[in-house]
């Protein structure tokens, strides 16, 4: 059984995509399965073992181009795929299948998907987490509800690269001796999930003190975020803090993380690759909701305030204050992270 997977554009979501092919090689466990999906998941599908290989998709987010995607679709036949699920909901993601011919199109009812999918779901709101939305579609639409609760579902778990974690340490002089503590301060969505670098600075001060070195992630964006959060550290503080933020690539990253014993972070997509590689997770919510895009671990404390405007889900704070994560205060984060070693080091 071969089957084509569409994936979905962010990588937080491609982490999350990883326990639907769990799932799917529970129930058949000869298939095998192919991920399309933009190029900068590829290196995240690559640390899967699950997936036999990872199909680049040559259009960015928001393209039409349906000739683009005829051509695509058409040179994907030879492929021979049996079943194809679409995870995005737009109506553009189903046509690739459609053009390559796959027999049987799953997903969820999404903008004008009828007759591009023969297999539709008509309600993804009856799952609460996005993770239950895509491990669903692997079991039938008579028996999903049954089949998939957030308890049962297989948490992602992407491969680790030993030596190259251990060149990522030694070419950023990070001692592999000491205890390292991932920050994770940018979020890609927009502000309102992204909790104050000052905030962020005093975590690391703290920590240092302790005798932790502090690594900080993120994309070339995130630099002017990291670079604030260095220069509020005393000479000492700054010498034990790595600024990798832009300085990584995603694999690179993903063995890095997987390196800290904890990682603070915005709900954001290394908070879920953090999760996959079994790090310890302190999750600040802002705007979204860990009702809808939990870490997926258990080794997990989520921090965020009961102020009754979150979660809002917006970009951008609505009332212009960013109340939800200016006043969730570092003392009370380092509670969380201290609960969550603790409880760790009882186990």
């Amino acid at each position: 059984m071969k089957i084509l997977i569409v994936g979905p554009s962010w990588v937080g979501d491609m982490v999350m995509s990883q326990s639907l092919y769990k799932r799917l090689l529970e129930l058949h466990p000869n298939v095998l399965i192919d991920v399309l999906a933009p190029a900068w998941c590829k290196p995240i599908l690559e640390r899967m073992p699950e997936v036999n290989q990872a199909i680049e998709m040559p259009l960015g987010h928001g393209q039409f181009s349906l000739s683009q995607r005829w051509m695509l679709g058409k040179s994907l036949r030879d492929n021979h795929y049996d079943h194809a699920y679409i995870l995005p909901n737009s109506a553009k993601s189903a046509l690739i299948p459609l053009f390559a011919k796959v027999p049987k199109r799953t997903g969820w009812k999404g903008e004008m998907r009828y007759g591009l999918l023969n297999d539709l779901r008509p309600n993804r709101k009856i799952f609460q987490f996005m993770v239950e939305r895509y491990v669903a579609l692997a079991h039938s639409k008579s028996t999903m509800l049954s089949e998939v609760t957030i308890d049962d579902i297989p948490n992602p778990a992407l491969n680790v690269d030993n030596e190259n974690q251990l060149a990522c340490l030694q070419r950023f002089n990070i001692s592999p001796d000491l205890p390292i503590v991932g920050l994770c301060p940018g979020a890609e969505f927009g502000p309102a999930k992204r909790w104050p670098e000052q905030h962020y600075a005093y975590i690391a001060k703290q920590l240092i003190t302790e005798g932790h070195q502090v690594c900080l992630f993120g994309g070339p964006k995130d630099k002017s975020v990291t670079e604030k959060i260095v220069k509020a550290l005393s000479e000492h503080q700054k010498s034990m803090c790595f600024d990798l933020a832009g300085e990584t690539s995603l694999v690179d990253a993903v063995d890095l993380l997987a390196a800290c014993h904890t990682v603070f972070s915005n709900d954001s997509g290394l908070m879920h690759v953090a999760a996959a590689v079994n790090a310890n997770i302190v999750a600040i919510y802002g705007s979204s909701s860990p009702m809808y895009t939990p870490p997926l671990s258990q080794k997990v404390r989520v921090v965020d305030t009961d102020i009754n405007c979150r979660p809002c889900f917006k970009r951008e704070c609505p009332l212009g204050h960013l109340k939800c994560l200016n006043e969730l205060m570092p003392a009370k984060v380092l509670d969380a992270y201290r609960d969550l070693n603790r409880n760790q080091n009882l186990e």
